[in-house]
């Protein structure tokens, strides 16, 4: 099918000049033959505005179901609006939320962060044909889902994203088009840096982990429902133009959805060099992660502390890396001693549902200390956590930890 999903956010519909901007650019391409659904996310600040007033009318008293009705009001009202400007231009459009018959996204009850039922979700999303295929352009409300016994729900802040790519994805669109106030996604800040520069392209794994920290151009949830196959790109609303450059996403993540925990499969062998003051002091790092690339050694993993610096290499490197970072230490004037330390077992979990979920550390740590098992070292990021354990203890300490979140 030659389709496109087009997700216009919050600033790209904040006034009615956006809006009508917003339907013409969707008429124009469905006057080229092609079928496009369109996702409306709530106009600038609306959510925001619609919280603040739930909040001085009802305050504590105000039920997560109420919130969740009350926010819906943000893109349900977007929709309509977005709706009337595309059937102003002459094409038939149909709004879609969770109170009409044709609602896509099945979720759990879970009123404030709720997950999708993809099981239940794709047959659902699949009946959008039924319009497609009469010649209507589908307007779907964003950030929405609707629960078990027809309660309507929200997917967090930023689930449009996550509507609009599960969307293209069940329905195997050709191309889906996110549309903001930006050109695309920057090489930084550009508030903060006037050289900063639009990407023309970023993989999927780049943009997850830039979404993961901070920059909030798309919901890295979201990006799991991106095939090889499915083109994206991120423009801006200024163009007035779906055709309009800006930086595209290529790629797929690597299907996740059944990983949990993984080991290593050979042992790594700790390096400790210690040193004094070594946080107050500018280069080290450069200068040891230097010293071993130019050795041909490959760093695992690295630990910086005030006192030590603990490096990880593969256990059969690890008499070499020993001998040259004792060379490296001799030379410095900063480093005093170095050690060579046990095998090590490198246990990583990325499933960003079990990255994300509260409690996480704290239930790895205690099932493993029921069972005797010491951790030399934990690290938790917002896309992954890491774990290391004596080597003999891996095989074990793994399986431990599957138990727990399968």
């Amino acid at each position: 099918m030659d389709l496109i999903v087009a997700k216009f956010d919050g600033n790209a519909l904040k006034d009615g000049s956006k809006i009508r901007d917003a339907a013409k650019s969707v008429v124009n391409e469905y006057n080229k033959g092609k079928k496009i659904v369109v996702i409306a996310s709530a106009t600038s600040n609306t959510t925001d505005e619609l919280i603040k007033l739930s909040n001085e009318a009802v305050g504590q008293f105000l039920t997560p179901s109420q919130k969740a009705e009350i926010m819906a009001m943000g893109e349900r009202t977007s929709a309509r609006l977005l709706k009337s400007a595309i059937e102003a231009e002459g094409v038939k459009a149909e709004v879609i939320d969770p109170y009409n018959d044709l609602w896509p996204i099945i979720t759990d009850s879970n009123f404030l962060e709720a997950r999708i039922d993809l099981e239940a979700s794709e047959p659902k999303i699949n009946t959008l044909k039924i319009l497609l295929n009469q010649g209507i352009i589908p307007v779907i409300c964003g950030f929405l889902g609707k629960g078990k016994n027809d309660e309507v729900t929200t997917l967090g802040r930023g689930g449009s994203d996550i509507t609009a790519f599960l969307i293209a994805n069940c329905l195997d669109a050709e191309e889906i088009i996110i549309i903001s106030d930006v050109d695309g996604v920057m090489s930084s800040d550009p508030i903060q840096i006037e050289k900063a520069k639009l990407l023309n392209v970023i993989s999927v794994e780049e943009l997850r982990n830039l979404s993961t920290k901070g920059v909030r151009l798309i919901h890295p949830h979201a990006l799991k429902y991106k095939t090889q196959d499915l083109k994206a790109k991120i423009i801006n609303c200024s163009h007035k133009d779906l055709n309009a450059k800006g930086t595209e996403i290529l790629g797929s993540l690597e299907d996740d959805s059944q990983k949990v925990a993984s080991l290593y499969p050979d042992p790594l062998s700790i390096i400790a060099i210690v040193g004094d003051s070594l946080l107050s002091k500018s280069g080290l790092l450069s200068d040891l992660t230097n010293y071993m690339a130019e050795n041909n050694l490959n760093i695992y993993k690295l630990t910086v502390g005030d006192n030590s610096i603990t490096v990880f290499v593969d256990k059969t490197d690890s008499q070499r890396a020993y001998k040259t970072l004792h060379d490296f230490v001799l030379k410095s004037n900063t480093f005093n001693s170095l050690s060579l330390g046990k095998d090590t077992a490198l246990i990583t979990i990325v499933n960003l549902d079990i990255v994300e979920k509260p409690g996480i550390i704290a239930a790895i740590t205690e099932q493993l200390r029921k069972n005797n098992i010491k951790i030399i070292e934990i690290n938790s990021s917002q896309t992954a956590i890491v774990l290391i354990v004596d080597w003999a203890d891996g095989e074990t300490s793994c399986k431990l930890i599957n138990d727990i979140l399968e």
